[in-house]
């Protein structure tokens, strides 16, 4: 069997230039001090840094970054090359960014349930849309659709986790921590992360455990997913029927999701991220989406945990993207009462964590 030719042509290292030169062009993202005098008093000072302000739009920008030039220098797109995905939105809209930039087709492999505004961010960057009924068939779908095309599935789920330099290389964790260095804590005592492919809780356990930082690393996993109960077990067969959260939680346990750099998991109910959501759109002045809702949980119950304990220090987490995604589905409120009933109660709930 020969060996596949590695290409080291013109056609690639034009490519490798502009997604380089993307990065020269982004500034870094925000660090956000939340407005929470009651924490505060006690010592304890909240974090998010917004990665909504990525060209695409979200975290996943630097996850499709690392992934095209991980699928570029290892051979596995040229031009022409059609690019396949399974995501349940944002990595696609991400994606589909960078494929627009070196002229490559590119097929979003979905759930029917992704919301519109994604889609529409996909079919502006020029990206097509393929859905499937249940989340759990994203996978095989794409794997066929690149066959029949003849080009390459890029398998978040797979590779997130080594397409990304943990050891600095300016990682979200390098930049979090660089950020935070004269802060009133500047060595947070948690980073809270979501996980749908593991990429970067990965990449921040990691990094934290190179750099020898004291930080743990908490994942708040939303209602359904499988990576809590994989987190206690260590079980890889586990399934479930997947998160109603987009974004993050699966149905299956994803190899991007390195359990052993994971200290701590909250299994977060899906009113009490929605309840979360809307809070925090509050507290910012803008709207935020689901899973930075879930996000939100996570450091809400950290920072009860801390202050009943007598301890200080900081909690830093992410603002994944923006809320405006989300206009007609988790920032409805006719949707919201559909799909997943009266939140009166998980907003009172954690109401009562800010005071």
């Amino acid at each position: 069997m020969t060996a596949p030719t590695v290409q080291t042509g013109p056609w690639l290292s034009a490519a490798i230039t502009r997604i380089e030169a993307d990065f020269q062009r982004s500034a870094d993202t925000h660090l956000i001090a939340l407005p929470m005098p009651a924490l505060a008093a006690c010592g304890i000072d909240l974090y998010l840094k917004d990665e909504s302000t990525h060209p695409s739009g979200s975290l996943k920008h630097r996850l499709a970054r690392s992934l095209f030039l991980y699928a570029l220098c290892n051979g596995w797109v040229d031009y022409g090359t059609t690019i396949v995905e399974a995501s349940s939105g944002s990595t696609a809209v991400s994606e589909a960014y960078f494929a627009k930039q070196l002229g490559l087709p590119f097929i979003a492999v979905m759930p029917q349930s992704t919301s519109p505004e994604k889609i529409a961010q996909i079919a502006f960057y020029g990206g097509r849309c393929h859905f499937v009924e249940r989340a759990a068939d994203v996978y095989d779908e794409a794997q066929l659709l690149a066959r029949q095309t003849g080009g390459h599935y890029m398998d978040q789920f797979t590779y997130a986790e080594r397409a990304t330099d943990w050891r600095g290389n300016n990682n979200i964790a390098q930049s979090l921590f660089s950020q935070m260095a004269h802060e009133r804590h500047p060595v947070p005592r948690w980073l809270v992360v979501g996980a749908g492919t593991g990429g970067t809780s990965a990449t921040v356990g990691r990094f934290v455990r190179y750099q020898r930082h004291a930080t743990q690393v908490c994942v708040p996993d939303p209602e359904g997913s499988v990576f809590g109960e994989y987190h206690r077990t260590g079980d890889t067969a586990l399934t479930g029927v997947g998160s109603r959260i987009e974004g993050i939680g699966r149905p299956r346990v994803e190899a991007s999701f390195v359990r052993s750099v994971v200290n701590r998991m909250i299994e977060v109910p899906n009113a009490d991220s929605v309840a979360a959501m809307r809070l925090l759109s509050g507290l910012l002045g803008r709207r935020v989406g689901p899973s930075t809702g879930t996000n939100f949980v996570g450091m809400l119950s950290l920072a009860s945990e801390m202050r009943q304990q007598g301890q200080s220090g900081s909690i830093v987490s992410l603002l994944c993207d923006s809320g405006e995604r989300y206009l007609p589905t988790y920032h409805d409120e006719q949707w919201v009462a559909d799909h997943f009933g009266d939140c009166a109660a998980a907003t009172a709930r954690l109401e009562a964590l800010l005071v």
